[in-house]
């Protein structure tokens, strides 16, 4: 929405308080799980699932089974062999990686819209992948569940795209223009409190929904800290990857998340080693 014309403070205040009032009301229109990703979500906790039920549930959406396949492809997974077919995707990454491709694959194509801004999306949807890519290799360093932590920071900020849209929906409605800092402060202050309730809406794991309400704030975490002071981490390597200028080497580092972890310098160390293939897991994954 660009314009020459500043709005006046008086009108910022009376526009983030229409916010707040519906955030806190509930009066917000969060987005649906997308069907598929729900029943790769629900397949694959199921300690009886297997890879022709994996197969099959795919092959139900044909755009979903053409995504996978491509990103199976990609040189983020460095088949051996080009994978033909979902049963091969299988056999090459095994149940697990393909269903996290799977659900990443279908939550991009089902919740991530807001019309008129979809650089901003695409910005923070990179930025949700590289914090997914992350969380795992932070999770694989502590020796805790990695699936776990990949969710926990793919969907950390979930919350941001849902107050994105009601932000410039208020403001079209009122015809006021926002300038690009305006909306990252709001989507910064008030994405947690709406991912809290997208979380509730989607029946995440208890897990999750802990980490995308404290994962910056996790001294407040009265249960699954562990979950919360990872995802801090991984949010924080995500930034310095995808935006240096906002957050260059120095200030990623000081910080006390990572003592928090048990993390010394040289863990960070090898973790900036993995961002060229943390990148190129986000670029695969980037439909």
């Amino acid at each position: 929405m660009p314009s020459d014309i500043q709005p006046a403070a008086s009108q910022l205040e009376q526009l983030e308080q229409a916010l707040v009032q519906k955030i806190k009301t509930g009066d917000v229109e969060l987005p649906l799980l997308p069907q598929a990703a729900s029943k790769v979500m629900a397949l694959a906790s199921d300690p009886n699932a297997d890879a022709a039920k994996l197969s099959a549930l795919i092959h139900q959406d044909q755009a979903l089974a053409a995504h996978v396949l491509r990103i199976a492809n990609s040189p983020a997974y460095m088949p051996r062999s080009p994978v033909v077919s979902l049963q091969h995707a299988v056999a090459m990454l095994g149940i697990t990686l393909l269903s996290e491709i799977a659900f990443t694959a279908s939550l991009k194509t089902g919740a991530f819209k807001v019309p008129g801004y979809e650089d901003d999306v695409k910005q923070l949807w990179r930025h949700s992948l590289a914090s997914g890519a992350f969380a795992k290799e932070v999770a694989r360093m502590r020796r805790v569940n990695v699936e776990s932590a990949y969710l926990c920071g793919l969907l950390h900020a979930i919350g941001k795209p849902v107050v994105l849209r009601t932000a410039t929906t208020l403001a079209s409605q009122q015809r006021i223009a926002l300038e690009k800092p305006v909306l990252s402060g709001w989507m910064a202050g008030y994405h947690t409190e709406v991912g809290s309730m997208i979380a509730d809406k989607w029946g995440l794991p208890k897990q999750v929904a802990v980490a995308i309400q404290y994962y910056g704030d996790y001294d407040h975490a009265t249960e699954f800290r562990q979950e919360c002071l990872l995802t801090c981490v991984a949010n924080r390597l995500a930034s310095h990857l995808l935006t240096p200028d906002e957050m260059p080497e120095d200030t990623l580092r000081d910080h006390s998340v990572f003592a928090e972890l048990n993390l010394y310098p040289q863990d960070i160390d090898t973790l900036l080693l993995t961002k060229d293939q943390v990148l190129t897991i986000v670029n695969a994954m980037n439909l």
